[in-house]
């Protein structure tokens, strides 16, 4: 199901698919005490991060009670944001208007961390001094494919059973991970299921799910040979960490499944953020059919950093009639180069148009908020709060 908030035209009707985009009403979608989660995705380079601190600090000073949640390496969140070092623990944001009541934390997944808190929370303090000991674990936790996804998963269902015991939050904002990867984390339940019940673990579990009488010869046979191979401490290394999995991090598969079903509830609203380019809104249409497959809601689609129309009446073709004009009664007019910079922008401007009303034609159910390119670099509060008034649809000073 798509859940999008359209915004009311002059008219009073909503634009209608087929004819014009969908608008998308930032404003509305987090004002909304329904809305719970947002989770921003979106190929990388595309402002997908500083769009995910942007919505947070527009609703915190809007007055909902946020933390954004990043799962993207860089740091750029931290500097926007006036931290010094994001960590797996939210951290307030000074400087934020608190005067309609809302909040601001920001946090960075640790993903090594998050994985031991799952352990230190699951097991016992000797056991689970085993397992983080345990160089199996020392290397799943730290490097393993698709652990950050796993992890995402627990620190985002950690932060919602949280916020609904002790009302710390009522709006989650998730900034994933960038490219196609960003999805991973949709795959997590299904992917530790099918880790945890392969062959091979079953395998290695089968000494201490049983007792040796009904260990087979051919098992035996097995160990053995794997004994040979890897060295007796490695092999038993292995079979320690895999009955850790069984034991400790079965819960985690149960828990990773409901924050899936959260994903899918209607309190969710996922954004895709994309440029107004070919590749990057060719990534948007992946998103958005791969959320419409899983049954995911979808809020709409952020067309961020668009050029912005410059000033005046004429049109590219005449910009360019008029420099010609002027350029062959004057070789060095300045007049002609400028008119020649304003058709550019203009056939620029025209080109972005046509990109976002062909992906409006694939895909006529997905409201669209377009962001005009700021002038500088996002690198404070101040600048967020200008991509917060254009992710709503007005206007900052350098763009009116």
């Amino acid at each position: 199901m798509t859940k999008a908030r359209t915004r009311v035209g002059p008219s009073g009707a909503a634009s209608t698919p087929g004819t014009l985009p969908l608008t998308l009403d930032v404003d509305a979608l987090i004002d909304d005490p329904s809305t719970r989660i947002i989770v921003c995705c979106g190929s990388g380079g595309v402002g997908k991060t500083t769009t995910s601190a942007a919505l947070g600090l527009r609703a915190a000073e809007r007055g909902r009670k946020v933390v954004v949640l990043t799962i993207d390496p860089a740091r750029r969140l931290a500097q926007a944001m006036g931290i010094e070092a994001l960590d797996n623990t939210p951290r307030p944001v000074a400087d934020v208007d608190h005067a309609a009541g809302g909040t601001l934390d920001a946090m960075m997944l640790d993903m090594k961390r998050t994985f031991d808190e799952v352990v230190e929370s699951q097991a016992s303090p000797e056991k689970a001094k085993q397992i983080l000991e345990n160089p199996f674990y020392i290397a799943l936790s730290s490097s393993f494919a698709g652990t950050q996804e796993y992890m995402a998963m627990e620190k985002l269902g950690q932060i919602h059973a949280q916020s609904g015991e002790d009302g710390t939050y009522d709006l989650i904002v998730v900034d994933t991970p960038p490219s196609r990867s960003a999805l991973d984390f949709l795959d997590a339940p299904e992917r530790l299921s099918s880790f945890l019940d392969g062959r091979f673990i079953r395998l290695m579990l089968a000494p201490a799910r049983g007792p040796a009488r009904l260990m087979t010869a051919g098992l035996g046979i097995i160990t053995n040979a794997l004994t040979r191979i890897l060295g007796g401490q490695v092999l038993g290394d292995l079979q320690t960490f895999v009955a850790a999995l069984d034991t400790v991090f079965g819960g985690f598969r149960q828990r990773a499944q409901k924050t899936y079903a959260l994903l899918q509830h209607e309190g969710t609203a996922f954004l895709v953020v994309a440029a107004p380019e070919p590749d990057a809104l060719r990534e948007a249409a992946y998103f958005v059919e791969r959320l419409s497959e899983d049954r995911m809601p979808l809020a709409g689609l952020i067309v961020n950093r668009a050029s912005p129309a410059p000033s005046g009446d004429l049109s590219a073709d005449e910009s360019m009639t008029a420099a010609e004009r002027l350029r062959r009664e004057d070789p060095t007019s300045l007049t002609a180069g400028l008119l020649r910079l304003h058709a550019d922008q203009m056939r620029m401007v025209e080109r972005e148009a046509r990109l976002r009303g062909r992906f409006a034609t694939t895909h006529p159910q997905v409201a669209t908020a377009v962001v005009p390119a700021l002038a500088g670099d996002v690198h404070d509060l101040a600048g967020l709060r200008r991509v917060g008034l254009l992710l709503a649809g007005g206007r900052t000073q350098n763009n009116a």
